[in-house]
């Protein structure tokens, strides 16, 4: 819990989603599973490093042997999705825009359905919560074990602290009951895997090779996002126009 606490920080613009850690003989496997591991990697390998020693010195890790896992379609990541949304309520976004924009956003990457649960102070003193849902989510059971992840992210605002949880069902863990007709097989994930004797062989891509019309950090993402999200119409715009 405290080196994903840590990591949450530390490796924030790569859009850091989870991490594994397995022991072996020889050492330990840390699983890095991020949007972006060429933030992860740094020149020559110069963040893997860093990040090594961090690991086996602050955390007690034996011989930390660190992969940068990417992660094929963030949207459907709670974990991604939770930062992106407390980023942009830390910004001053209002709150319902947010929840609607995550909402929208998660469904259109191919979500089976995605739920969206907000609390704390969001409008007044008193605290409170709002749900809302989108598509088909199983609740309860072995099918919600099976097919929904999700994740809780927290953020403190000039109101007070404020909780984000947001659940996602997706396609690729379907179960007979839940079989839809026309799927698609699961996109594999690629690893980068960096080892002591193979960092003199990494590189990051020079400023010429990089498309500059794509974000290459995840607060490019959010500045991004800012001016899409005020055109997201919420039900306070609709009971205006109503009115």
């Amino acid at each position: 819990m405290l080196l994903k606490d840590y990591l949450r920080e530390a490796i924030k613009e790569s859009g850091f989603s989870e991490v594994d850690i397995q022991k072996t003989p020889t050492g330990t496997r840390v699983g890095l599973h991020v949007t972006r591991p060429g933030i992860v990697i740094g020149r020559k390998g110069s963040g893997i490093r860093d990040l090594t020693k961090v690991l086996e010195k602050d955390f007690a890790l034996k011989n930390p042997q660190i992969s940068v896992i990417e992660i094929p379609r963030p949207e459907l990541e709670p974990s991604v999705m939770c930062n992106r949304m407390s980023q942009h309520l830390a910004r001053g976004t209002a709150f319902r825009r947010a929840v609607m924009w995550t909402l929208q956003t998660i469904m259109e990457a191919g979500a089976m359905g995605v739920q969206i649960t907000i609390s704390g102070k969001l409008r007044g003193e008193r605290s409170s919560f709002e749900k809302h849902s989108k598509g088909v989510l199983p609740r309860a059971g072995y099918q919600a074990g099976v097919i929904v992840s999700e994740d809780i992210a927290h953020v403190e605002t000039k109101m007070g602290l404020i909780g984000v949880r947001i659940r996602i069902a997706k396609k690729e863990k379907y179960i007979p009951e839940f079989e839809l007709k026309g799927r698609k097989a699961a996109p594999k994930v690629v690893a980068v895997s960096v080892e002591e004797k193979e960092i003199t062989e990494v590189e990051i891509l020079d400023e010429s090779q990089i498309d500059p019309t794509k974000p290459r950090t995840e607060s490019e993402v959010i500045e991004i996002e800012e001016k899409l999200i005020e055109k997201v119409e919420t039900f306070e715009d609709v009971e205006e126009e109503l009115k």
